[in-house]
């Protein structure tokens, strides 16, 4: 039976707050759960998105957290295709977009980012598109399809994670592709110069053309369809859709309005957080791509918006709202598939926070780890083909110690044996 005099708010549907009401219950809490969120479908997780179900080798059902009889089940009470308009922190309340105003004793705010928006002329035709939702994958999905099979031309605005992971879905598909990224190598702000080259051979080989040092300007069109995209370098590309993969920005509109302690921008932004997932009201909580969490690894305010962080942080944050002892520390993970290449990326390593890059196998075969290094301590470590070794990268950047340089990049030398 659940107890109606204690109520935990959970607003945002994705897999930080799925997770989190799955852990509520899993600890014994006995109140009311309500879920919101603002799309019709269950939660579901992202990363299938950009691979496996873009690419059609996983079906839609795979995509979402929990069957749909499980909410019932666990007496979640859903609320989707609701969008929360405010928060009353006096009257710990949050009021829904058809004036309904649920109460809660302990709020968590899992609003997730959305994709930052091309300020260009064009971007109101059909065959413009961005990837953050599952709508979104669905009309992807059959666009890419159709390119492939029509010979059609896809111009990505941004050379990071979703850009390339949709080029080689369009390449697999059998569309012509062409990648426009301001900087000198695709993920350049993300693994640096060093490992860009390889990321840009690798989709060159499957033939992706990318255009470097550029952006768009303009996309045109006839009669509400695309037809090209122009960049401020004076190149036209011709193209039949047009991607916007130029990052996503945290949800903090609703934070914000009730006043609660924002991450400055050199960190990110987001919510600012504890350790423990608490914001500056101590009845609500933050998860997911809009918390911003002192690290106490990093010694700095970090906000992550990655699938690790949105399937560790929600159940944290529901320990946390249930009063244990939470210090979140996780060493940031993600994942990434491009055609025949798999990696794992583990830790913290943004431009000019590092002083040397290890390489410890054959990048040339792309069967390597790389390290980030800063004064002999690993501050990040990517495995490219190479399996098995996260816990040993994660167990390295944790560790905190000095590394010696030769011996990490030796594969003689069991990685097991520097940690």
């Amino acid at each position: 039976m659940v107890d109606a005099n204690r109520t935990f708010v959970i607003v945002g549907g994705g897999l930080a707050g799925a997770k989190a009401a799955e852990t509520l219950r899993e600890e014994g809490f006995t109140g009311r759960v309500i879920l919101i969120g603002d799309e019709r479908d269950h939660p579901y997780e992202r990363p299938p998105l950009s691979k496996g179900y873009l690419t059609g080798k996983e079906e839609r059902d795979g995509v979402f957290v929990h069957e749909t009889a499980w909410y019932a089940r666990a007496d979640v009470e859903l609320h989707l295709g609701q969008v929360v308009t405010s928060i009353d922190r006096a009257g710990r309340s949050v009021q829904l977009g058809d004036n309904t105003v649920v109460h809660y004793d302990k709020l968590l705010l899992a609003t997730g980012a959305e994709p930052r928006r091309l300020d260009i002329p064009g971007t109101d035709l059909v065959g413009v598109h961005h990837l953050r939702r599952l709508a979104h994958a669905d009309r992807l999905r059959h666009v890419l399809s159709a390119l492939g099979r029509d010979n059609g031309h896809l111009v990505i605005a941004g050379g990071g994670w979703i850009g390339l992971e949709v080029a080689a879905a369009a390449r697999g598909y059998g569309a012509e592709v062409t990648v426009v990224e301001p900087a000198a190598t695709p993920l350049h702000h993300v693994i640096g110069p060093e490992l860009g080259q390889i990321f840009t051979d690798l989709h060159t080989a499957h033939g992706v053309r990318f255009h470097f040092g550029a952006r768009l300007t303009e996309i045109t069109g006839q009669d509400g369809l695309v037809l090209a995209a122009r960049t401020d370098t004076g190149e036209e590309h011709p193209a039949h859709d047009v991607l916007a993969a130029i990052g996503a920005a945290p949800r903090t509109a609703l934070a914000e309005a009730a006043g609660l302690d924002m991450a400055a921008p050199e960190h990110g932004g987001g919510v600012a957080v504890d350790t423990s997932l608490r914001t500056s009201d101590p009845h609500i909580f933050a998860a997911g791509d809009i918390a911003s969490v002192e690290h106490p690894l990093f010694g700095t305010r970090l906000r992550v918006e990655h699938w690790a962080n949105a399937l560790n942080g929600g159940p944290a944050a529901a320990r946390a709202m249930l009063g244990q002892d939470v210090v979140y520390d996780r060493v940031p993970y993600f994942f990434s598939d491009q055609y025949d290449l798999g990696l794992e990326y583990s830790g913290w390593a943004p431009p000019g926070s590092y002083d040397q890059v290890v390489i410890r196998g054959d990048a040339g075969k792309r069967e390597f780890i790389a390290f980030w290094l800063k004064d002999r301590r690993v501050l990040a470590g990517m495995n490219v083909n190479v399996w098995d070794v996260t816990e040993s990268i994660q167990r390295l950047i944790s560790g905190g110690r000095e590394t010696d340089p030769e011996a990490l990049g030796d594969p003689s030398v069991p990685l097991e044996s520097l940690v």
